[in-house]
């Protein structure tokens, strides 16, 4: 097992890697519509999970997704040929569902933004039900009756101890 930071060393390498020969070695132009987002290496270095996003439709992404399998074994010569690793990683691509998700948060807080606004438009001419001023004053704390009265607490004056008889 390889340490961690090697790993992740070697993986913001390979990202590198990938990207340039997507660019220079991948003769086709819908590799041109390929981002290498992110890419991860398990700790014995011996596989590499490759991010990636397509700029365009369903179509691009499709052909995109056909290109990186297609040409799987020319990106990892190329990685093979820049990396100083004893053993070349296998590639694995995966589509990067990020920039979907954060699109789906944006339209999410937009959503409650809009809704935020028609509340605050709603109460600007409401007036609360009930008082006016539903909370306690001082003199709503006082104990009930003409307040010159000892009322009784349930505890006896004595200390508790009995007079002796000798």
């Amino acid at each position: 097992m390889a340490d961690p930071a090697r790993a992740a060393r070697l993986a913001q390498r390979i990202k590198v890697v990938v990207a340039e020969s997507l660019r220079k070695a991948v003769k086709d132009e819908r590799a041109e519509a390929i981002t290498i987002t992110d890419a991860r290496v398990t700790n014995d270095l011996q596989h590499a999970t490759v991010y990636y996003t397509v700029l365009g439709g369903e179509d691009a992404a499709e052909g995109a997704r056909e290109i990186l399998e297609t040409k799987k074994s020319v990106l990892r010569r190329e990685m093979g040929r820049n990396l100083t690793i004893r053993l070349t990683p296998t590639l694995e691509f995966v589509a990067d569902e990020i920039p979907v998700n954060a699109s789906h948060l944006e339209d999410l807080l937009r959503e409650a933004k809009a809704r935020d606004a028609e509340v605050a438009r709603l109460a600007e001419g409401a007036t609360p039900a009930g008082d006016p001023d539903p909370y306690r004053k001082a003199e709503d704390d006082a104990p009930p009756g003409d307040g010159d009265e000892d009322e009784y607490d349930g505890e006896d004056e004595s200390d508790g101890v009995e007079p002796r008889d000798d």
